[in-house]
C-alpha cells in the first residue's frame, strides 16, 4: 500500500473455484488491482492473475506468498480441511495484510439461532476473533445470501429438481430469502476494494466496514416466486410439474440426523431448510438494509433473472452437483 489511500494488490485463495473465478473476473475488469492466485497445484491461472505457490503445511510459503499484499480474500469450499482459514489469517498477520475478506461467503453466519444451527457460525466467529485478535489486519466479511443459479440447479437446496420437473416446497413455500449471482457477488467485492482507504470529501470508505460485515444481493425471493421463474423460462404449467409439501422443522431434523450419523450429503438439505425457516432468519436485508447502493451496484433486471434460471436448466442438464 505503501502510503496509497487504495487497495492496489489484492490476493485470493480459491481464484478457479465457483464464486473466485468471478470475483478474480471483475478485478481484473475493473483494472485498478494486481491480483495474485495462491494455489498449491497446477490450476489453469486466468491470464493476468500473478500465481503464488503455497503448502498449507508450510506457514513460510504463506507469509511469503502474501508479503506486499493489501487484501486477501479466502473463498474456500465447505470440504476444505479444518484449520485452513487460520492458517491463511495467521499468515496475512504476519506479512502485515491490512483487509482480510474470510470465507464467510452465503447466509448471515453471525444471525446467532441460525448460524448455529447450520454449524457454519461458531466456526465463522472464530476466524473473526482471530483475525482481531491478531491486531495486524481487519476483516470484511461479505454476507449475500444462496447463489441462485446454484442453488436451483442442486435439489436438495431450494427443493428443485429439474430434470425430473418436481418441487418440493418447505411448509408452504412462501418465506422470503436473499439471493444472488456469482456475477454480482464479483462486483461487490471489486467496487468494496475500490474505496478509498480512508474517507475523502466525506464519502464511502474501506475503513468503515472495518470488522463489520457487508450485506449485498440480488433479490429476495421465495420458493413460489422461484417457482414462477421455473415456470416462466421452462414454458411448463403447474400442472407439468410433481408439488409436494414438507414441513421445514421435520425436513431439518432429519437432515440433521442424517448428517450427525455420518451422511455428509445431508448438509445442503440442513443448510438450505433451516434458512427457509418461517422466522426471517433468511432475509438479513430486512435487518440491515442492502450496501448495494451505497457500492453503486445496478439494479437486477427481469432479463438478469431469467437468464440466471436459464443457467440453473443447463447446469441441472451437465449433472452438476452441490
Amino acid at each position: 500500500m505503501s502510503g496509497s489511500n487504495h487497495i492496489n494488490k489484492v490476493a485470493i485463495v480459491g481464484a478457479t473455484g465457483s464464486v473466485g473465478k468471478h470475483i478474480v473476473n471483475e478485478l481484473l475488469k475493473g483494472g485498478k488491482h494486481e491480483v495474485t492466485a495462491l494455489t498449491r497445484g497446477e490450476a489453469e491461472i486466468p491470464k493476468g492473475v500473478k500465481v503464488a505457490k503455497i503448502s498449507y503445511d508450510d506457514p513460510t510459503s504463506l507469509t511469503k506468498a502474501l508479503e506486499g499484499q493489501d487484501a486477501l480474500i479466502i473463498t474456500l469450499s465447505t470440504r476444505a480441511p479444518r484449520g485452513t482459514q487460520e492458517k491463511l489469517i495467521e499468515a496475512a498477520a504476519a506479512a502485515n495484510v491490512p483487509f482480510v475478506l474470510p470465507n464467510e461467503w452465503g447466509v448471515e453466519t453471525a444471525h446467532a439461532a441460525l448460524g448455529a444451527d447450520i454449524l457454519m457460525g461458531p466456526h465463522a466467529a472464530a476466524a473473526k476473533k482471530r483475525v482481531e485478535e491478531l491486531g495486524k489486519s481487519s476483516w470484511i466479511a461479505v454476507t449475500t445470501g444462496f447463489w441462485y443459479s446454484h442453488s436451483l440447479a442442486g435439489p436438495e437446496c431450494y427443493g428443485f429438481d429439474l430434470k425430473n420437473k418436481t418441487v418440493t416446497f418447505f411448509d408452504e413455500g412462501t418465506v422470503k430469502i436473499n439471493n444472488i449471482t456469482w456475477e454480482r457477488t464479483g462486483e461487490a467485492v471489486t467496487k468494496l476494494l475500490s474505496l478509498p482507504i480512508e474517507s475523502e470529501d466525506g464519502g464511502l470508505a474501506l475503513s468503515d466496514y472495518k470488522n463489520k460485515h457487508l450485506y449485498v444481493s440480488s433479490w429476495l425471493l421465495s420458493q413460489k416466486d422461484v417457482f414462477k421463474q421455473v415456470l416462466r423460462v421452462s414454458g411448463t404449467k403447474e400442472s407439468d410439474w410433481t408439488i409436494q409439501y414438507e414441513p421445514a422443522v421435520e425436513r431439518y431434523e432429519e437432515a440433521k440426523k442424517r448428517l450427525f450419523s455420518g451422511d455428509h450429503s445431508a448438509f445442503a438439505r440442513l443448510l438450505y431448510t433451516r434458512t427457509f425457516y418461517n422466522n426471517g432468519d433468511g432475509d438479513f436485508e430486512s435487518r440491515h438494509g442492502l450496501d448495494n447502493d451505497k457500492l453503486g451496484l445496478a439494479k437486477e433486471t427481469q432479463e438478469s433473472l431469467d437468464a440466471q434460471t436459464k443457467h440453473a436448466f443447463d447446469l441441472s442438464a451437465s449433472g452438476y452437483k452441490y
